[in-house]
């Protein structure tokens, strides 16, 4: 079984050993994540915030929209969620809108570690490679003898090199991949605390508002002396 599979295997591939197959593992493992960041970004849109948006411009123009259904994205998720527990004592509400967050912002960083894991090892994994294929070259240029064969030593060099080629092809991508997800998330976690910061500044002001006394509830000062006298 080994040899009909390594006949359909490219030659370099199976002159890297056992170090190609490991770098090609990681090669799939990380575009597997790749590929499901790209789907779980494409359905829940990181950076949007629609209905967040539309929500605080309603409550600067002091309007009380009435409660709705949060969307996918993030942002619109935990901003209308924390808008419709408004109700609860500021603390707890300000504590549960920290929560949210957090919570819909580790949901977004699931299997980035994955791809910082392959960008790191991808290389050391290809330089050791190229470390043991260099020590079996210059063993069978001891082995020679005096009968030295610089095609030994050119073939050893260059089977050893492929590991270190290998890894850098699949570490690139990986480390590429990694910062295109971290940056999206970030941006969608500068956008979520702005938008939080203005749902936090807004409840203040309507509490502020609807605490404050009416003019007609507050007797004047004529009114009061009238009634003394």
């Amino acid at each position: 079984m080994t040899s009909s599979l390594q006949f359909h295997l490219p030659e370099w591939f199976v002159s890297g050993g056992i170090t190609m197959w490991v770098l090609g593992l990681m090669s799939v493992i990380g575009l597997a994540t790749l590929i499901s960041k790209i789907l779980q970004f494409a359905r829940v849109r990181p950076k949007a915030s629609r209905q967040a948006d539309a929500l605080l411009a309603s409550l600067e123009r002091g309007e009380i929209p009435a409660q709705q259904k949060p969307g996918r994205t993030p942002i619109d998720q935990v901003v209308l969620t924390s808008w419709n527990q408004r109700d609860m004592d500021e603390q707890s509400w300000e504590e549960d809108c920290l929560r949210r967050a957090r919570e819909s912002l580790d949901e977004l960083r699931g299997g980035l570690r994955i791809l910082e894991v392959i960008s790191a090892l991808a290389p050391l994994l290809g330089l050791l490679g190229t470390v043991f294929g260099m020590i079996g070259a210059f063993q069978a240029l001891e082995q020679a003898g005096s009968q030295v064969d610089p095609a030994i030593l050119s073939g050893g060099i260059w089977e050893a090199l492929l590991t270190t080629a290998a890894g850098l092809t699949v570490a690139i991508p990986a480390l590429a991949a990694f910062h295109w997800a971290d940056r999206t998330i970030e941006v969608c976690r500068e956008k979520l605390q702005d938008r939080l910061s203005q749902l936090k500044v807004q409840r203040r002001r309507l509490d502020q508002d609807s605490s404050a006394p009416t003019r007609d509830s507050v007797p004047s000062s004529e009114a009061r002396i009238a009634h003394v006298s």
